[in-house]
């Protein structure tokens, strides 16, 4: 983003932001320009930090900025690289078609976006199965700005600290180093790194109106962690697709991990699936957080499944199950796979709209440090 393009891109975003309802003056768009110029470009975690300290006067701008800025981003034709803050949620979003539309003399500081917002307020809660072909789009979009937080865990090793057990070991070195005087006690505390996460997606023909979304969310999680995150598919058979996930492009992606799946749509063997996982990647689910994606519906015999939960469960920290069905009125786990599983699982979720997986993405990265090490 660059030359005039740029300047035009960035002056756009300074005019949604105004029509948006932000007090957006001449200083400030100068100012917003100055700021991007002395970071990248082409870094949206930098875009976006750029206009959110110079066009925010408060903290109630903030929610309307990360409107105006989804939309922003959504109505580019070549969006640049999308790494928005972690803490940042992703709120709706305004079609940027809607807001061309609106009259520009509106006064600065009035808000010109509350039918927009609130149009993509309820695709964010709308079931992603009855969805039209535009909607769905636009839900991909949205859905390509979710970020996950990395989950943590507390590692083995020490690191220096002001608080914490004494080091024994550097606090002799350094009163030997300073002649036998004691002066100070070091002290030190567990290091943290990433807890893995394991997705396991059914894409069955009973999950065929949701496995594109989840392939989706799949892709956000491994292009945000490509080193902690490991995907799999479930059917008739169990694929591996974490490194089709991997490719920075998501259409290609998408398309070579969907080449890459022998049983899309096809029939449904979770309990044998999940055997073959923890026969050949079991030491990937120890001390993860595994996410299985699924209805519950179960041609293979629930004994097997609910066998399988149970050695995964033994494996896994935590155990997530995500099941689109729900959050439908009057949803009961009546499924023989389901009452199977549940016993076996820590948190069961909806999996059916874009809230839900937004959701979903904050219950991976709520838990922080804590805990043993090979918890």
């Amino acid at each position: 983003m660059t030359g005039r393009a740029g300047a035009a891109a960035l002056a756009g975003f300074a005019e949604l932001a105004r029509q948006g309802g932000l007090a957006v003056a001449t200083d400030r768009t100068e100012a917003f320009a100055a700021a991007v110029h002395e970071l990248d470009p082409l870094r949206a975690d930098h875009v976006y930090w750029a206009g959110r300290l110079t066009f925010c006067a408060s903290r109630d701008d903030i929610s309307r900025y990360d409107a105006v800025f989804s939309a922003w981003l959504a109505g580019r034709p070549r969006p640049i690289p999308i790494r928005l803050p972690a803490l940042t949620e992703v709120r709706a979003a305004t079609p940027a078609a809607a807001l061309e539309n609106r009259d520009t003399d509106q006064p600065a500081g009035t808000t010109s976006m509350p039918e927009g917002a609130s149009d993509i307020e309820l695709l964010r809660h709308r079931d992603l199965a009855g969805l039209t072909e535009p909607e769905r789009e636009q839900a991909r979009t949205l859905l390509a700005l979710l970020r996950p937080v990395t989950p943590r865990r507390r590692s083995r090793r020490y690191r220096p600290a002001h608080r914490g057990p004494i080091d024994a070991h550097r606090t002799v070195r350094t009163i030997l180093r300073e002649g036998g005087e004691p002066n100070r006690l070091l002290r030190r505390r567990h290091r943290d790194r990433p807890r893995r996460i394991v997705l396991l997606l059914d894409v069955s023909g009973s999950m065929q109106a949701y496995a594109d979304t989840l392939l989706r969310f799949a892709y956000a999680t491994v292009s945000t962690h490509p080193r902690t995150v490991e995907a799999y598919t479930m059917g008739t058979r169990l694929t591996r697709v974490t490194r089709e996930l991997r490719q920075r492009d998501v259409s290609l992606a998408l398309i070579a991990a969907a080449g890459s799946i022998p049983d899309w749509s096809g029939g449904t063997r979770l309990g044998e699936q999940l055997g073959v996982f923890l026969q050949r990647w079991r030491d990937r689910a120890r001390g993860a957080i595994v996410v299985v994606a699924s209805d519950g519906w179960e041609r293979g015999g629930s004994e097997l499944l609910g066998l399988q939960m149970a050695r995964l469960h033994r494996l896994a920290h935590r155990v997530i199950w995500v099941n689109p069905h729900k959050a439908h009125d009057g949803y009961r786990p009546a499924t023989a796979g389901m009452v199977a599983a549940l016993p076996h699982v820590d948190d069961f979720v909806a999996g059916h709209s874009l809230a839900a997986y937004q959701r979903l993405a904050d219950l991976l990265g709520a838990e922080r440090v804590g805990g043993a090490a090979g918890a």
